[in-house]
């Protein structure tokens, strides 16, 4: 059954309006009809309704709430990646694959080994292409939010943020120790929702200093074993494992 997101003021005496991309959706390329039935996200609340379309037209999509569906695709933990931005087309294979896994949100990070280098009006453009891309992926996975793609933000910022996560995760390949597996466990004992922030590098990897002050500042590294994974694996291998781990 095709999904949608709407906010609470397109919702009145159960009612919900739907505008935007979305009527074209609807209309030309699902070509449904007065009285087909879809699913309708309040992504602000995260509640999800049953509504039967009651009228169409270029603008416009009205439908009306036929009941409320007692159900929630949303992890019990939140997940922040700070992706070093890669090349080419691999931030949104991250976004895409990183939504469909549970992510919460996604900060695009600039570290010193990113290739990539972003103007103002690059990242502007970024952000909203990337951002089409996790609606897409939160809609075809029924997600109850859009995850949000964060402004472009310098590695040097994330030192600020560190304090309001339960825990931030640095992958690092020179690490051979510690593991995610035990950082995992000692949250797992805890038996709370979990606040998570996972640090990524670009290609390339962080450079030594910005793991000593990632340390400095209370970052846990962890290796992911003998193998050295691609950027766009990293997220992924970690998100699927605070999943498995903490999720059920």
């Amino acid at each position: 059954m095709p999904k949608f997101f709407v906010n609470s003021s397109q919702i009145e005496n159960n009612k919900i309006q739907i505008t935007g991309t979305d009527v074209n959706h609807i209309k030309n390329v699902l070509r449904l009809q007065e009285k087909s039935i879809i699913e309708i996200c309040n992504s602000e609340e995260q509640k999800n309704y049953l509504c039967e379309i009651s009228s169409i037209n270029d603008k416009k999509v009205e439908c009306i709430i036929k009941e409320k569906i007692e159900k929630t695709t949303e992890p019990n933990v939140k997940v922040t990646i700070f992706q070093g931005i890669p090349k080419s087309d691999k931030m949104e294979l991250i976004i895409q694959k990183a939504v469909e896994l549970g992510v919460y949100d996604i900060t695009p990070t600039e570290m010193s080994r990113c290739v990539v280098k972003l103007n103002e009006k690059d990242k502007i453009k970024k952000i909203d292409r990337w951002q089409k891309i996790s609606e897409v992926a939160a809609k075809q996975c029924q997600r109850d939010i859009i995850p949000k793609i964060n402004e472009v933000m310098p590695l040097k910022n994330i030192y600020q943020v560190i304090n309001q996560y339960d825990i931030i995760i640095v992958a690092y390949e020179k690490e051979t120790t510690n593991t995610i597996k035990q950082e995992l466990q000692k949250l797992k004992e805890q038996h709370k929702k979990q606040k998570i922030g996972i640090i990524i590098g670009p290609e390339g990897g962080l450079e030594e200093n910005e793991i000593e002050i990632l340390k400095k500042y209370g970052a846990k590294i962890i290796t992911l074993g003998k193998r050295i994974l691609r950027t766009e694996t990293v997220a992924l291998n970690v998100l699927s494992n605070i999943m498995y781990e903490l999720e059920m």
